[in-house]
């Protein structure tokens, strides 16, 4: 999933000062599991920037809405009637959420009250780890299921830089090195000639050169 966690009260509060009139837009997705942008969240935020507007003289009209996903249009277009009362939309998704609504509803100000991190998963409640690098091009079969795209601090495709100690980053010693993980792994799964092979140069175009990446699937796209 996408990891994001939300921006300051103080930020998103400049990024309003000049409103009086606001939308606070949850996403029931990825930043509801992460705990960053989901309903509850949304509704601190609207109670924070409603006490702050308070004390300063300045009272501030904030309506709160989560949809399901901001990263589909089909929900997006379901806010139509609920968005023409406000000039400004605060949207507390990924960053995706924030392009959808602004081009969907174009005479709108949106607002951003989150920053994107990784793409992650949960370690234990509360703490997340990123674990993918969205390289379009997955070799995890051939390293054991972990990716030294990420897991190694160099990014390393060719065994370890040597620098490690104990199984340990030589640049973190909190954090395990990626290639000792993948060694031991595959010699538990008796796959250690897999190892002997060189990796090619990483095509990196497969990531983010040529502008936004996109993928469709023939087979279920409506006509």
């Amino acid at each position: 999933m996408i990891i994001a966690e939300q921006k300051p009260i103080s930020e998103i509060a400049e990024l309003v000062d000049n409103y009086d009139s606001l939308l606070l837009l949850g996403c029931g997705g990825c930043v509801t599991v992460c705990l960053s942008g989901g309903e509850k969240e949304t509704q601190i935020l609207a109670s924070a920037l409603r006490i702050k507007r308070r004390i300063e003289g300045r009272p501030i009209e904030i309506v709160t809405s989560t949809i399901t996903r901001q990263c589909d249009p089909e929900f997006i277009d379901s806010l139509q009637d609920l968005v023409k009362d406000f000039d400004v939309v605060v949207s507390l998704a990924c960053g995706v959420g924030p392009q959808y609504l602004a081009e969907r509803y174009q005479d709108k100000y949106i607002v951003p009250a989150m920053n994107t991190k990784f793409a992650g998963g949960s370690k234990k409640h509360g703490v997340w780890e990123e674990r993918c690098g969205l390289c379009g091009d997955c070799i995890l079969h051939l390293t054991g299921g972990i990716c030294p795209v990420i897991r190694c601090s160099k990014s390393i495709l060719n065994g370890p830089c040597g620098g490690s100690q104990n199984g340990r980053c030589e640049i973190d010693k909190d954090t395990d090195c990626a290639w000792q993980l993948i060694h031991d792994r595959m010699k538990a799964l008796g796959q250690l000639e897999l190892l002997k092979k060189v990796m090619p140069l990483k095509d990196w175009s497969k990531s983010r050169d040529g502008g936004p990446r996109r993928m469709t699937r023939e087979d279920v796209v409506i006509r």
